[in-house]
């Protein structure tokens, strides 16, 4: 099982970027997925999530209303739009996937079996 991040890139603070997620050998759709991001010198946090077979959504508290998850089914995909972008949002942002991890524990990264090569957001002047 492979999954790839990408979408990466420069942006200025305040603005937009699309973030997308793409896997090989199972659908998305049956696997809860997030998003994590790891900033230079500190410790992979949660950013955003969806349990399997929903379309609900799970945010940290610094992205809501700003950052967006959402699952294409029919591209098989995973997505994270991001928005009001800020310098402090700078980091390697890093999808998973589980088909096992329970509703409770999706902030936690421990229980995602699955992950991808990151890809890095820096925002900047």
């Amino acid at each position: 099982v492979q999954l790839q991040a990408s979408g990466g890139g420069l942006v200025r603070p305040g603005g937009s970027r699309k973030l997308s997620c793409t896997a090989s050998e199972f659908a998305f759709r049956r696997y809860a997925v997030g998003w994590f991001r790891q900033a230079p010198g500190k410790e992979r946090e949660f950013v955003a999530a969806m349990p399997r077979n929903s379309d609900a959504t799970v945010y940290e508290d610094s992205v809501k209303g700003r950052f967006t998850i959402s699952r294409d089914t029919t591209q098989n995909a995973v997505y994270l739009q991001m928005n009001s972008l800020k310098p402090e949002d700078t980091a390697v942002y890093y999808c998973a996937a589980s088909n096992r991890i329970i509703l409770s524990n999706l902030r936690n990264r421990s229980g995602y079996q699955y992950w991808g090569l990151g890809t890095l957001v820096t925002v900047s002047s």
